[in-house]
């Protein structure tokens, strides 16, 4: 690890020294992605660097422990520059873990309603709701792209964008089966119903990344559905694109322009498509997979939302919290914050596995 260390100081420095050079501050694209660069490997230089500092503070004190007047604080010296290094190792280890490299992009998230009816319906439009604050606090621009919503107000599907940067490192582990246990409003009885919903996360991708054939979609033009009034009834803006050799069919009615829905449409294609590529390409590491909270299929239960018990339970990591009403309003942190310790402390369990194999 040292010599990997030493080589990501000097790179650091490098690209310090780039960013004051005349030519690549001029240079919108250069200075970009210098500064890109640079921001990912800045945290592990710092770390880098103090860690060499606290094995070089353990030499100095090593030095005087043969001075019989200085050992004795030569040895507290000497102890607490070690617990330094430990610590800043444990921390350079976790920050040397791969990362996901579409953990930057920006995100494509599908909502469907799933058991239980308007019920489930409903609970797919708090989810919506709960998905928009987030975004919002986070200061990232959501937008919808297709909606399919119900007389009472529920969304039996919804497609959206969440661009910023690094939405998919927060949202992936969104993916998965929702629960919520409530008595419903449609419920005269008082009785408490499971309902589920089911959220699928896509990386957003470029038409560069995925090979697409024009020979092989069928693009239709049709009506948009729902509000809208004159807009709706005579203009034909809304588009339907399917994937021929896949079957994979898009839709999206939400903007007036046939071409920003087209636009918006293959931004969806190609992202599922992509997707689908990249779940291909990592079957062969399926066991590995299983033990990232991170990569939970889209079939598996993630979480429960309990309302009359006010909790929210995340059953990948066994965490229950009892802040339902924050929660539901976005305030998602403290559940994401703990998926992600929980997936890097997996992936440090299974480095240190392979190292000692």
């Amino acid at each position: 690890m040292p010599e990997k260390l030493k080589e990501i100081i000097a790179r650091s420095d490098e690209l310090h020294a780039l960013l004051q050079r005349p030519e690549v501050y001029s240079d919108a694209a250069e200075c970009a992605r210098v500064s890109r660069e640079l921001k990912e490997l800045e945290p592990v230089a710092e770390a880098a660097r103090e860690y060499f500092a606290a094995l070089g503070d353990m030499e100095s004190a090593r030095s005087l422990f043969s001075d019989s007047e200085l050992a004795p604080l030569a040895h507290e010296e000497f102890d607490g520059a070690r617990s330094r290094a430990g610590a800043l190792e444990a921390r350079l280890r976790e920050l040397l873990l791969p990362r996901d490299p579409d953990d930057e992009r920006s995100v494509i998230v599908e909502i469907r309603a799933g058991v239980g009816g308007e019920e489930s319906a409903l609970f797919a439009a708090s989810l919506y709701r709960m998905y928009s604050m987030y975004a919002e606090a986070r200061g990232w621009q959501l937008s919808v792209a297709n909606a399919n919503v119900t007389e009472l107000g529920g969304v039996k599907e919804i497609s959206f964008m969440v661009e910023g940067s690094g939405a998919y490192s927060r949202f992936k582990f969104e993916s998965g089966v929702h629960r919520v246990q409530r008595v419903p409003e449609t419920e005269a009885g008082g009785r408490i119903h499971t309902s589920t919903v089911t959220v699928a996360v896509l990386p957003e991708a470029s038409e560069v990344e995925v090979d697409i054939n024009p020979a092989d979609l069928q693009i239709d033009t049709y009506r948009s559905s729902g509000a809208g009034g004159q807009h709706v009834n005579k203009t034909e803006s809304a588009i339907r694109i399917t994937h021929l050799p896949t079957g994979t069919v898009v839709e999206c009615q939400d903007e007036r322009s046939q071409y920003k829905n087209k636009e918006r449409a293959m931004k969806i294609l190609v992202s599922r498509l992509y997707d689908a590529e990249r779940a291909r390409q990592q079957s062969d590491r399926a066991a590995a997979r299983r033990s990232q909270v991170g990569s939970g299929m889209r079939n598996e239960r993630i979480r429960t939302y309990n309302f009359p018990q006010g909790r929210v339970t995340d059953h990948r990591i066994g965490l229950t919290l009892y802040k339902i009403e924050r929660i539901m309003d976005g305030e998602l942190d403290e559940l994401i914050d703990a998926l992600g310790a929980a997936e890097r402390a997996g992936q440090l369990g299974q480095t240190e596995a392979e190292d000692a194999d």
